[in-house]
């Protein structure tokens, strides 16, 4: 099946024959522009684009499901045939995603001029639309990843159905909720396939430098998933402060035992390895920050931007780079563009953090939106074209 596979993605252009080639292009334009008409309606360069919505909701709502949903969706359609055997999705289908994806965004960015039903089925097709084809391709092989993924991505597509009900109705309520319970989801997803990326990355690293490697640990990974499904149901809900710290300091803990087993700082001198346990620790923090946020507003957003941007990105940025190099023929090495990058993710979140937690000044949130698109845009000009392009030959065995 997977060699039938790889013969009929032959037959269509390079860009449909994986899931993460359009799905990767599109985050690394899309994230970048969506920054900048935040920023720029934010300090008055140009009018908000929905006077209804406060900008605020649509910069989250877009980052969660625009930017972010289009990783959720490379990732997803390149790490399940990879880990579980299934069929790749390419061709016709991954058309159809990527078609969908797009209406999505159209729909949203011209919500004011269509009906609010149109927009939000419009937006709303994407996610269930993959679980099915993500369905229909895990037939027949192993399926326990699969089974974990279910939830969270079930979890995640249910949050934009509760945005849209809470915008036809009106309910800031239900707005809030949505972008809450898509967070949470986006970190389950994130916890998951960390957990699986980066020690398998880390242990094949070690092991051909004749270090000591580590396997996973069981009972660790169920007290990771014990962890944070507590941590987001305190969070959903909106438990008493006491039960959200009591959860946040337990992920924390959780994720730093889990972390230390890696024994990550031994690859540091890899940048691709070295971004991937940054944003790990960047997923601490954001459980530490959370821990110590209390009743405060800004601490809370502290945190959620200590994943988002922190953990969330640093991942992705790096993850993407080693997809692409991986997947398309090329060595497993980042340059020094990409190392820039992957070095201005995380000062992009210390600024962040610092705007949120001192109240300003301006600069910093300029200077944090204004590295995490520079890092984004680095990515795109140095991989778009290979994302575009047939992946090079495979040198023939000796």
């Amino acid at each position: 099946m997977r060699a039938l596979t790889r013969e009929a993605s032959a037959t269509v252009a390079p860009i449909w024959s994986s899931g993460f080639r359009p799905f990767f292009l599109a985050a690394s334009l899309y994230g970048p522009a969506l920054i900048a008409l935040w920023y720029g309606a934010r300090i008055g360069l140009w009018p908000a684009p929905h006077a209804h919505l406060p900008l605020w909701v649509l910069h989250a709502h877009e980052l969660l499901f625009g930017f972010a949903g289009a990783l959720v969706c490379g990732v997803l359609l390149t790490a399940l045939p990879s880990w579980t055997g299934a069929a790749e999705i390419g061709g016709l289908r991954l058309r159809i995603l990527a078609a969908l994806w797009l209406v999505g965004r159209v729909c949203v960015l011209f919500q004011d001029e269509l009906p609010k039903l149109l927009v939000a089925v419009g937006d709303c097709s994407l996610l269930p639309v993959l679980c099915i084809f993500l369905a229909l391709s895990a037939r027949g092989s192993r399926k326990r990843l699969f089974a974990w993924t279910t939830v969270p991505l079930c979890a995640f597509t249910a949050a934009n159905f509760v945005y849209y009900a809470g915008v036809i109705s009106g309910s800031a309520g239900e707005i809030r909720l949505s972008l809450t319970l898509a967070v949470d989801a986006l970190m389950f997803l994130f916890t998951l396939y960390a957990g699986l990326f980066v020690p398998a990355f880390t242990r094949r690293w070690l092991r051909t430098r004749g270090m000591e490697s580590r396997p996973i640990s069981p009972p660790i990974e169920y007290a990771t998933a014990v962890a944070m499904l507590a941590f987001a149901l305190t969070d959903l809900f909106q438990a008493p402060l006491l039960w959200v710290t009591l959860a946040s300091v337990v992920a924390a803990l959780v994720h730093t035992w889990r972390w230390t087993r890696w024994r990550g700082w031994l690859t540091f001198r890899d940048p691709i390895l070295r971004c991937l346990h940054i944003a790990y620790l960047w997923l601490i923090v954001s459980f530490v920050l959370r821990a110590c946020a209390g009743g405060h507003a800004d601490w809370h957003d502290a945190a959620v931007h200590a994943f988002t941007i922190g953990a969330y990105s640093t991942l992705k940025i790096g993850l993407m780079t080693r997809v692409v190099l991986k997947h398309t023929g090329r060595p497993v090495r980042a340059d020094r563009p990409m190392s820039i990058a992957f070095t201005m993710m995380p000062i992009a979140a210390v600024l962040r953090i610092a705007f949120a937690v001192l109240h300003g000044p301006e600069w910093l949130a300029a200077a944090s939106a204004s590295l995490w698109a520079a890092a984004f845009l680095i990515y795109l000009f140095r991989f778009g074209p290979s994302l575009v392009r047939a992946s090079l030959p495979r040198p023939a065995p000796a």
